[in-house]
């Protein structure tokens, strides 16, 4: 039974770590046209949305029991002491909620430096969290 709990978030932290790649791959770019702009977009929102949803998973399989929401998900793992940048992410969420509404593109130009300078690399860390958690994992 634990097998399989510990399965679950290892498969989707696979789906997440090919997400963030994806993410990287858009962040690296500077100058974005207004269709670079939708897709980095796009990939944001995937990859945060597999971020909490791979949290929720590392958590149930360390015996947390939380009403899984996106915020609480973050906030639970920093109080477990596994992140220390819950509020980057959660700000993050916010964040896609608000370019998820952004139909003329002038939210982005708001939003990028704050994607850019803080939910970005607070998603990096938590990839390398959960990569570090795998690398672990295989060694014992």
């Amino acid at each position: 039974m634990m097998e399989e709990k510990d399965i679950r978030w290892k498969q989707r932290f696979a789906n997440f770590e090919r997400a963030f790649n994806r993410l990287s791959e858009a962040m690296a770019e500077d100058e974005l046209n207004e269709l670079e702009r939708n897709g980095l977009v796009q990939r944001f929102e995937f990859t945060l949305e597999l971020a909490w949803k791979t949290t929720k998973d590392f958590l149930v399989e360390k015996g947390f029991a939380f009403k899984p929401s996106p915020k609480d998900t973050f906030r639970k793992a920093q109080e477990g002491g596994y992140i220390g940048y819950a509020q980057e992410l959660i700000d993050g969420l916010d964040l896609r909620n608000e370019l998820s509404h952004d139909y003329d593109g002038q939210k982005f130009e708001r939003a990028e430096e704050q994607l850019r300078q803080e939910t970005f690399p607070a998603l990096k860390a938590l990839y390398e969290f959960f990569q570090q958690q795998i690398n672990e994992s295989q060694a014992n």
